[in-house]
């Protein structure tokens, strides 16, 4: 009785303190956020820099790296920037057309007994459009400020990698160390492996959007295309935003529902052969994870800290389970959703 009385309080405490730490980073969403990117944005920089010093004086590497990494940052923002602002004039131009279309689908529906109205008359229409474009532009314009502080913490964090790697050695419980610098090092081996698959999963996307979008005559096919592979680095969601925008857009476009239907068909084919028949067999068994696993790092992280945690979620799962195989009291969470077995550098 007290064996299972100790298991019920161990459990209850472990929930508590997982509510605790949940509720603090939803909170404090402001301060963890930009820390949290930037640690992944040294795992996966953190070589380049390695290999610089090697040639060049640290403070130089140092400055090289940053400024490679600025300038990646800089490029995607503006790219993606640009391609949801064209998207969203496109859309407001086009608004009437739209709400067009969402009358003669709403008469066709209600002809056989379905009554949308019901359900979207107050939600759809030019205020709906004009609603969701203000919020994607006020989102836009707030991360400037997000990736301002964690390119501060990027700076800072590649100048104490290695004193903190220094520290992690030098504690008394030795073993504790090592765990912690060992499960740091092959984390990031693994999302950098994670992220180099998903980079070219998401190009091989891109291209081919753009290539379809071109083919059908749907206008932006350049944006489609690069809005594509942005999105595709969320797993689910992202690809399914990446086809139903397109396909809303089309409405205003064809004339004939069958290329709209043609449309939503292909770029679900797109997404269904990359997404889960090229990107497998490229990924092999590296970094298995638990599909439901994937899924709800990507609400979890995407509900405390929006469009950065759901872009991180996975990376941020592939972290916890990767550190918790060191260890052989909480090795059972990375055998539960099926991260391989550690593997030596």
């Amino acid at each position: 009785m007290q064996d299972v009385g100790s298991r019920t309080t161990s459990v209850t405490q472990v929930l508590i303190a997982t509510l605790l730490v949940v509720t603090t980073l939803a909170v404090a969403d402001g301060i963890f956020a930009p820390i949290a990117f930037a640690l992944f944005i040294l795992a996966l920089v953190w070589p380049i820099q390695v290999r610089l010093q090697k040639s060049l004086p640290r403070v130089v590497a140092l400055i090289i790296t940053f400024l490679v990494v600025a300038a990646v940052v800089l490029a995607l923002a503006l790219l993606t920037a640009w391609s949801f602002s064209q998207v969203a004039r496109w859309l407001i131009a086009d608004a009437s057309r739209l709400q067009q279309a969402y009358e003669s689908l709403r008469l066709w529906l209600e002809e056989r007994g379905i009554v949308l109205a019901v359900l979207w008359s107050d939600n759809f229409g030019m205020s709906w459009i004009l609603r969701i474009t203000q919020t994607l532009g006020g989102r836009l314009n707030s991360t400037f400020s997000f990736w301002l502080v964690a390119l501060v913490y990027v700076l800072l964090g590649l100048l104490e990698v290695e004193d903190f790697g220094n520290r992690l050695k030098s504690l008394r419980n030795a073993a504790v160390g090592t765990m912690f610098l060992q499960g740091a090092k092959l984390t990031a081996a693994k999302i950098r492996r994670y992220m180099v698959i998903r980079t070219a999963m998401s190009v091989i996307t891109g291209l081919l959007v753009w290539g379809f979008a071109k083919l059908v005559g749907l206008p932006l096919a350049e944006q489609w295309g690069f809005i594509a592979f942005a999105l595709n680095y969320i797993p689910f969601i992202g690809p399914l935003v990446a086809t139903l925008l397109p396909t809303l857009l089309a409405l205003a476009q064809f004339d004939t529902w069958g290329g709209v239907i043609a449309l939503f068909v292909g770029l679900n084919l797109i997404q269904s052969i990359v997404g889960s028949y090229v990107e497998p067999r490229v990924a092999g068994s590296a970094l298995s994870m638990s599909p439901v696993l994937v899924l709800f790092s990507v609400f979890l992280w995407g509900y405390l800290w929006g469009i950065f945690g759901a872009f991180i979620g996975v990376p941020i799962s592939i972290a916890v389970i990767t550190i918790c195989s060191q260890h052989p009291s909480s090795k059972w969470v990375s055998d539960l959703f099926g991260l391989q077995a550690p593997e030596k550098e």
